[in-house]
């Protein structure tokens, strides 16, 4: 298959905490710990950034400066330590068996281009405009609208390898997955948008796009197959799956916990100053992320496609392509906006979220077709 040999040891509770190599009392038990108490790490992380963002904001400013077309290259450096995990994993005679199983890339495309844009402008529509009348004015509901749909629009390009991998996701397909998605969005995503805004001369910033692809697709991918050919060819297919990919394991949730840092620790005035605001504009976000969620998991299942696929299609639909979002509303509406503060507020949320259905992914994996 196309998924690495150490996710077998994910539990089905969807944690990291028996992710041990055979070999893991000599190499330590780092991934272990990481893995039993990762509701813990994700908590720490976020408290921890928010309050370097707060007492020593100069760290986080410099980070921050560190940009190429709105892309920050200290997220993505550790966003591509993540995801070289799976891409170094990934069989290519997986990907073109992809031609064989269609189903699942006809759901998640389905999902991510039909339902997914639209679903998030209803959500946010109802919740930001009519539930929460009360408590957010007209011009900043509207501004708040604005950011969910630039989220629905983008789904995920980067992180969507991590979820792959936790799920024990075929690498291979769902390498095909997000190239599919990548492709499509950039012909989809103004369009779409434009059509939700009612905005004619919308500027999409197509140079993040074409960045955040190249880093997070095209560098991690090449230098996966370079050195997994290189270690295959000096020591073997054995000591590479059963000694190098699982010595590789700890990497992933590491930059995992250090990514959380560093986005809230971006973030951290954006936290302390409008707290109730960010609660409004988290729950639809939180309700459609789920909703998309289970419409594409549930057809999977009931198109009976296996686990490995049907679990990354999912979850591509569910996660968000943030950085363009965040990017583009800057863009169109200024750094102070409604609609950049939403885009941020999706930042916040989603690594969270998604691990949370990561693992619901994993307690369910017995309800889907076995692998062939």
């Amino acid at each position: 298959m196309g998924y690495i040999a150490m996710s077998d040891n994910l539990n089905d509770n969807g944690a990291l905490s028996d992710c041990r190599p055979a070999d893991a009392d000599q190499h330590g038990d780092a991934l272990g710990v990481f893995g039993r108490y990762l509701s813990l790490w994700v908590a720490i992380a976020i408290v921890v950034g928010v309050v370097l963002g707060e007492l020593i904001p100069s760290v986080p400013d410099t980070l921050a400066t560190w940009e190429v077309a709105s892309v920050n290259i200290p997220v993505a450096v550790l966003i591509w330590a993540m995801i070289l995990p799976m891409m170094v994993s990934v069989d290519f005679g997986s990907v073109r068996r992809v031609g064989r199983e269609p189903g699942g890339l006809a759901v998640t495309t389905s999902v991510n281009w039909l339902l997914k844009p639209f679903s998030m402008y209803l959500f946010a529509w109802f919740f930001l405009t009519v539930v929460f009348d009360a408590f957010i004015d007209d011009a900043t509901a509207d501004g708040y609208l604005a950011g969910a749909i630039l989220l629905g629009a983008a789904p995920c390009t980067a992180m969507v390898f991590v979820w792959s991998l936790l799920v024990r996701g075929d690498a291979g397909y769902t390498l095909v997955q997000v190239a599919v998605n990548d492709l499509i969005m950039l012909v989809a995503f103004a369009p779409i948008v434009v059509t939700l805004l009612g905005i004619s001369d919308i500027d999409v910033p197509w140079s993040t796009v074409a960045v955040s692809v190249l880093l997070y697709i095209v560098v991690p991918l090449v230098s996966g197959l370079v050195l997994r050919r290189t270690l295959v060819a000096r020591r073997g297919s054995t000591w590479f799956g059963e000694q190098f990919l699982p010595r590789l394991s700890p990497v992933t949730p590491t930059g995992l916990i250090v990514t959380l840092v560093l986005l809230f620790a971006f973030q951290g005035d954006t936290v302390t100053d409008s707290p109730g605001h960010i609660v409004l504009i988290a729950v639809p976000l939180i309700l459609q992320t789920v909703f998309v969620y289970a419409v594409g998991y549930r057809i999977m299942r009931w198109r009976r496609i296996r686990h490995e696929v049907a679990a990354p299609g999912a979850l591509v639909g569910a996660s968000n392509f943030f950085e363009l979002a965040v990017a583009a509303a800057i863009a169109l509406f200024g750094l102070d906006s409604p609609a950049a503060l939403a885009t941020v507020v999706g930042v916040l949320v989603e690594v969270p979220l998604m691990l949370a259905l990561v693992a619901h992914a994993n307690r369910t994996r017995d309800r889907f077709a076995v692998a062939a």
